[in-house]
C-alpha cells in the first residue's frame, strides 16, 4: 500500500554546512511523490529548487523580523544590536543576549507560513532554528532535526572552544543574560502568549544541551557512532530521562551533479556571488568555470597516472561573515588577534603550491582549489601550472571520484565527506567545531592538523609565513606516508552501514505516518 503524500516544511538557516545535508533528503522525498517546501534565504534558492522542492523567502515570510531593518543576516543583527544598545559588544557576544528576542520576532511569521503551506512535518536545523521547533509544537506538528555536527556531545565541546577563543566563559554568559532586562521581558512574553516553558539557562546549564532535540520526534545526526563526540554524564542523563532520540545516519551525500549551496555571501548586494557549485562566481570567472569539469579533469589525470589533491577552506571563512569571514580577525575579549580569513586561506593555499606546484603540469599532481567568492582570493599568489582554481567546485563529486589528499578547513560536512570517501586530510581549522575535527583527524590517524595562529596583529606576517611553511610540510608528509590513506579507508568501510540518505528519508516518513510529537514542552503538557 502506497503511503499518502505529505507536506514537509524544511526550515534551515543560510549556512551551507547546515542546509546541504538536507538537500538529498528533500530530493528523495520529492522523487517519491512527497511535497517539500523550504523556508530559507534567496542565496539558497537554486540549490533548493534543484531538489524539486518549493522555495519560500524567509525575508518575505518574517516581516516582524526584517521590516525596517537591513535584510541581510548580519546587517539585521547589527541593526538589532544598535536598537538594544549592544553595538559595543562583539556580534556573537550580543547574540547571547538577544537570541530569544529575535526568536520572538520570527515566531509569528513561521506560524503563519506553516499554516498557509499546511505542513505535516517540520524538518529543521536543531542548532539554529529553535523558533521553528516552537512553532511546530504550538501547532501540534511533528518535528525532526538534522544535526550536522559530531553528535549531541559536540555542542558542548564546540561551545566551550568558541567561548575560549572569544575570551568568554559560561559564567559570564549566564550572568549577562540574567541581567539583561529586554531578554527577560521577551522570555516572559513568550511564556504568556504561547504557553512555552522556557528556562533562561536551558542551553547553558549544562553547556551544550539541545532543547530542540529534546522536543523533537527524533534527531538525525550526520555522523556515525564511532566518530561522535562523547556526551557528558550530565547530558546523557538529561537526554535519557527525556527519552530523546538521536539516530546516527552518517553523511548525507547527494547524487552526482546535484547543486549545493556554496560560494555565497551573506549581504544582499552580493547576490551576484550567491554561487552554486555548477555556477561559479564571481561573474568574470563564470565563463572559464563553465568550460571546466573538475571530475573530467580527475579522470584524465588518473588515466595519465597523476595524483589528485583537492583544497577547500569552506564557505564561512572565505565569505563575508563578520568576525570569522574573509576580512576579519578573530576577537579575544574584544582584542583582535591572529590572521584574517584571507591571510589564513592564502597561507594554506600557498603552502600547497609550495609543496606540489610545478611549472609544467605534465606528470605533476593535479591541484584542484576551491577559492570561494572573493575577487581577490589569489591576490599576491601565483597559481602553478598544475593547479586549477575556481570560486566553487563540486566537492562531493570530487571526493567520490577519489583524491589522494584533501586540504580542508575541517567543517563537519567536509570532514565526514572526506572520511566516507577514504580521503586522507590536512586540516587547517578556522573556528567552531573545526579545531575539534582537526584533533580528531590526528587521533584517527587519517591526517594532520595545522592550528590557526593566534598572535598579536604586529606579528601576523611572520605567523602567516610560518603557517604557510607548516602547511607545506604537512601536505608533503600526508602524501608521503601511506598509513594515512590506510586509516582513512578503514574509516570509510566502518561508515557504510549507517544508512545515509535512504535511512534518513525512511525515518522522516515514519514520523509523518505516525504523527508522533514526542515531548511537547508546552504549558500543561
Amino acid at each position: 500500500m502506497v503511503a499518502p503524500a505529505r507536506k514537509f516544511g524544511f526550515i534551515f538557516p543560510m549556512a551551507s554546512g547546515h542546509i546541504n545535508p538536507s538537500l538529498p533528503v528533500a530530493r528523495t522525498l520529492v522523487e517519491e511523490g512527497q511535497e517539500v517546501h523550504y523556508l530559507c534565504r534567496e542565496q539558497m534558492k537554486d540549490a533548493i529548487e534543484d531538489t524539486g522542492a518549493t522555495f519560500h523567502s524567509e525575508i518575505e515570510a518574517l516581516p516582524e523580523m526584517y521590516e525596517g531593518r537591513n535584510v541581510d543576516i548580519f546587517g539585521c543583527l547589527s541593526d538589532l544590536q544598535k536598537e538594544f544598545g549592544l553595538d559595543q559588544d562583539p556580534l556573537f557576544v550580543a547574540m547571547f543576549k538577544i537570541r530569544e528576542i529575535m526568536q520572538e520576532m520570527m515566531l509569528p511569521g513561521i506560524l503563519r507560513w506553516l499554516e498557509k503551506v499546511g505542513v505535516d512535518v517540520v524538518v529543521l536545523c536543531p542548532l539554529m532554528n529553535k523558533e521553528a521547533c516552537w512553532a511546530a509544537q504550538i501547532l501540534g506538528i511533528p518535528c525532526v532535526g538534522i544535526m550536522t555536527t559530531a553528535g549531541p556531545g559536540s555542542l558542548r565541546l564546540a561551545t566551550l572552544e568558541w567561548m575560549e577563543k572569544m575570551g568568554y566563559t559560561t559564567e559570564r554568559c549566564l550572568k549577562e543574560r540574567r541581567a539583561y532586562q529586554p531578554l527577560l521581558d521577551a522570555v516572559d512574553r513568550l511564556r504568556a502568549k504561547y504557553g512555552l516553558e522556557i528556562e533562561l539557562d536551558e542551553e547553558m546549564a549544562p553547556v551544550g544541551m539541545s532543547v530542540v532535540a529534546k522536543q523533537s520526534a527524533l534527531t538525525l545526526v550526520t555522523t556515525v557512532d564511532f566518530l561522535a563526540d562523547p556526551l557528558s554524564p550530565e547530558l546523557e542523563k538529561i537526554y535519557e530521562e527525556a527519552q530523546t532520540e538521536f539516530v546516527f545516519v552518517g553523511p548525507l551525500l547527494d547524487k552526482a551533479g546535484a547543486k549545493r549551496a556554496a560560494g555565497h555571501k551573506f549581504q544582499k548586494d552580493a547576490e551576484s556571488t550567491k554561487g552554486l557549485e555548477t555556477t561559479p562566481q564571481p561573474a568574470q570567472s563564470a565563463q572559464i568555470a563553465d568550460a571546466i569539469d573538475p571530475v573530467a579533469l580527475i579522470r584524465k589525470a588518473r588515466a595519465e597516472g597523476r595524483e589528485v589533491i583537492f583544497a577547500s577552506m569552506g564557505t564561512v571563512i572565505t565569505g563575508d561573515s563578520p568576525e570569522v569571514g574573509w576580512a576579519n580577525h578573530m576577537s579575544v575579549d574584544g582584542v583582535f588577534q591572529g590572521l584574517t580569513g584571507k591571510e589564513l586561506c592564502q597561507a594554506a593555499w600557498g603552502g600547497l603550491f609550495d609543496a606540489f606546484g610545478t611549472d609544467n603540469a605534465d606528470g605533476a599532481p593535479l591541484l584542484l582549489v576551491s577559492l570561494g567568492p572573493q575577487p581577490d582570493a589569489l591576490e599576491n599568489l601565483m597559481a602553478p601550472a598544475n593547479a586549477v582554481c575556481l570560486p566553487v567546485m563540486p566537492q562531493v563529486d570530487i571526493l567520490k571520484e577519489g583524491v589522494d589528499l584533501f586540504l580542508t578547513h575541517g567543517g563537519q560536512n567536509s570532514f565526514m565527506e572526506s572520511l566516507s570517501t577514504g580521503a586522507p586530510v590536512v586540516v587547517c581549522p578556522g573556528f567552531a567545531d573545526q579545531p575539534v575535527n582537526a584533533q580528531k583527524a590526528v587521533q584517527l590517524g587519517v591526517g594532520l592538523q595545522i592550528e590557526r595562529p593566534m598572535c598579536d596583529l604586529s606579528e601576523a606576517s611572520q605567523a602567516a609565513a610560518k603557517y604557510r611553511c607548516d602547511v607545506a610540510a604537512a601536505v608533503e608528509e600526508v602524501r608521503r606516508n601511506p598509513e594515512f590513506k590506510t586509516k582513512a579507508n578503514e574509516c570509510s568501510l566502518k561508515m557504510q552501514s549507517a544508512g545515509g540518505v535512504r535511512r534518513a528519508t525512511d525515518l522522516i516518513l515514519e514520523v509523518a505516518q505516525s504523527g508522533a510529537l514526542r515531548n511537547s514542552k508546552l504549558g500543561g503538557a
